[in-house]
């Protein structure tokens, strides 16, 4: 990225408008980012789950995951779309001037504030409510050893309330451009699979920086986590101030790997 007093230059300049990589930019990394994770060896020292618990417990099979998560991004990269046409700040030239780096870091900061505000109670209420939760939330927890690819395996009623009005309402409250909004989402995206992935790896930034992290989140996806451990994707604040924070410990298996273990009071 080069700066050029208030105009970015990106690498993507001359070859795709910031709305296209804005829509199409997230989901490339999801693919990327999540097949990543699905090629690596079995890291069994790595793993919060066994494989073969990941086998026995998940009660959907790969395809169907992919299909699903499709789905979701399909809805997303239609309503982003549309957003961005909506939204453009582009002057008669067609070119939009960005705001300064500190504004911009700002604007992710708000962004990343009301998304987890949006998220948490969605999320929440989708718990509470038990005709959401059997016949909308509950897919997502038919993975109950969650994995990077299925990060964004919801029901799609789910997947467009959640995750796509989350980012669209993040990004019109921080007021940032198209060209904000890629890193933005870019950076949401590969946080989400990172929270999914099921691996504990010595030297991961995410859990280095973050306590809302894989084993935060691998704690709701347990039976006794449910109603526990909603914030996602960025920070454990509103768990906290509401009373719904579960903390844990990591423990060493026998056999090899870690077990997020609840600790209770």
């Amino acid at each position: 990225m080069i700066w050029v007093d208030r105009y970015i230059m990106v690498f993507w300049e001359g070859y795709a408008s910031d709305e296209a990589m804005g829509t199409f930019a997230p989901i490339v990394v999801y693919w990327l980012y999540a097949g990543f994770y699905q090629v690596l060896p079995p890291l069994e020292n790595y793993r919060l789950h066994t494989r073969k618990e990941e086998e026995e417990r998940n009660l959907m099979p790969l395809w169907s995951v992919v299909k699903g998560v499709l789905l979701q991004q399909l809805v997303q990269a239609t309503v982003a779309h549309g957003l961005f046409l909506v939204t453009s700040q582009a002057s008669s030239s067609g070119v939009t001037i960005q705001p300064s780096l500190p504004v911009q870091i700002l604007q992710i900061a708000i962004a990343m504030l009301v998304m987890d505000t949006w998220q948490y109670f969605v999320h929440r209420y989708m718990h509470q409510n038990k005709f959401l939760y059997r016949h909308i939330h509950s897919q997502h927890h038919r993975l109950v050893v969650p994995y990077a690819i299925g990060a964004l395996y919801n029901h799609p009623l789910e997947g467009l309330l959640l995750d796509t009005f989350g980012g669209a309402i993040s990004f019109l409250v921080s007021g940032m451009t198209a060209r904000t909004a890629v890193i933005f989402f870019c950076f949401a995206v590969i946080k989400t699979v990172d929270d999914h992935c099921g691996l504990w790896l010595p030297g991961n930034i995410f859990h280095l920086c973050f306590q809302n992290n894989t084993a935060y989140h691998d704690i709701h996806h347990q039976l006794q986590g449910t109603k526990f451990n909603y914030s996602q994707p960025f920070f454990p604040i509103w768990d906290k101030l509401l009373g719904t924070h579960m903390p844990y410990r990591l423990v060493k298996r026998a056999e090899g790997g870690f077990e997020a273990r609840i600790v209770k009071d």
